[in-house]
């Protein structure tokens, strides 16, 4: 088995649990499947959310965070927003006569989902779920927690550093910043670690092996081990990291020490 050889403690900060049976992917998505997966793996815990779905998340949250009890996964609330990602003029066009509805996050969501103790940060993917509003970030930044934002085509480095990286909260972006497989994308990713210390990416769905040779070399504390499953099986995503040409503190550091910084929940 793959964690009596890597020799690492893995923590896993992407892993879609989805609950609605339908919206699962063929194989992988039962969360016993998962966990049974993440085990072989050697990885440990893993941060959980519901996939992309219209409307509220509330119910998908709830649900998510139900099924990781008694388990090593440890929910996200997934949120929403009513603004369009994007720095063009048809973007701001739009933004300037959208508002929120009852189907959006609001601010009394986030402060609840802060003051449980069933969620331990945040996932919103803009491109999929729309970007909140001021109101909302400025609730995200009073909680504090960390919040995964995915980059890529969709919502690329440039709009998240205008968007969401203004804000004092921690922020990890999935794939690197360049999904799916821009390299170009990635490499201004890694340009803001440089700018905010407040930023860190996640290697899910990262193929390319310069990129994140690259992340690990030049900010060995700013990237954290995500798997993308069941999207990318836990196995092929450790051995991705551990086939690297990195210094093995480093690998500590992308498999645990990073994220538990980040989630005290995820920490030994």
């Amino acid at each position: 088995m793959l964690e009596l050889e890597h020799g690492f403690r893995v923590v896993d900060t992407h892993v879609v649990l989805e609950p609605d049976e339908t919206r699962r992917p063929r194989g992988m998505g039962d969360a016993e499947q998962i966990e049974r997966e993440m085990e072989q793996a050697g990885i440990v815990q893993s941060l959980v959310f519901p996939g992309i779905r219209d409307g509220s998340y509330v119910k998908a949250n709830n649900a998510t965070a139900r099924m990781a009890v008694n388990r090593p996964f440890r929910p996200l609330a997934r949120i929403n927003g009513a603004r369009e990602p994007g720095q063009g003029a048809t973007s701001r066009l739009r933004n300037l006569a959208s508002s929120r509805s009852e189907a959006h996050t609001s601010p009394a969501d986030i402060e609840q989902y802060a003051y449980e103790d069933r969620f331990f940060g945040f996932v919103v993917d803009p491109a999929a779920d729309g970007m909140p509003d001021e109101e909302i970030l400025d609730e995200l930044e009073s909680a504090g927690l960390p919040v995964i934002t995915y980059g890529g085509e969709g919502c690329p480095p440039s709009v998240i550093e205008e968007s969401l990286l203004q804000y004092d909260f921690p922020l990890i972006i999935a794939h690197h910043g360049g999904y799916p497989s821009n390299e170009q994308m990635m490499d201004e990713a890694i340009d803001m670690l440089d700018r905010y210390e407040n930023c860190f990416l996640d290697t899910s769905f990262v193929r390319l092996r310069d990129p994140l040779e690259r992340a690990l070399m030049e900010h060995p504390s700013q990237v954290v081990f995500g798997s993308g499953a069941p999207g990318v099986h836990p196995n092929v995503a450790v051995m991705e990291i551990l086939t690297l040409d990195v210094p093995e503190d480093a690998m500590r550091k992308v498999f645990s020490k990073n994220a538990s910084r980040l989630y005290e929940v995820l920490a030994p």
